[in-house]
């Protein structure tokens, strides 16, 4: 149960710091105020789930875990590429909403992939994800 508990709660850690990163690497091409309010909100709810995050890794003396370098790569490439073409709201809009949906889709797996993860872990996980599909649905007017 304790395995599965630590690896969910890395994988959430993980994800946790990717959205945060995601965010900030879009924060400067965001022309529209209630776009930027919105994402600032998100960001706002996704670092207090970080701080949660970060108190229950702590709680079983691990350090959790850093996103791979290579998918962070892959972010930063992909943001500056498309951005660097379309500076616009909407593609802002559309790099997000990608991103949700892949924290979604992992963050399901995960849950999946360590079913005797505590409970309140899995709550933690969960709540991640409806932040991130409440993101995905605020987002649909700028896409």
């Amino acid at each position: 149960m304790q395995d599965d508990t630590i690896k969910l709660l890395r994988e959430c850690n993980a994800g946790i710091k990717m959205g945060v990163s995601s965010l900030d690497e879009v924060m400067e091409h965001v022309r529209d105020e209630k776009l930027r309010d919105l994402l600032a909100k998100s960001k706002e709810t996704h670092t207090k789930l970080g701080n949660t995050t970060h108190e229950y890794l702590n709680e079983f003396h691990d350090e959790g875990k850093e996103p791979a370098m290579m998918a962070k790569m892959m972010s930063w490439v992909k943001t500056n590429v498309k951005l660097g073409g379309d500076d616009s709201d909407s593609m802002v809009a559309d790099l997000i909403t990608d991103g949700c949906n892949m924290g979604v889709k992992s963050l399901h797996k995960y849950l999946n992939q360590y079913p005797a993860a505590d409970e309140k872990i899995k709550k933690l996980a969960r709540d991640v994800a409806k932040a991130e599909e409440t993101l995905i649905a605020d987002l649909r007017v700028y896409l």
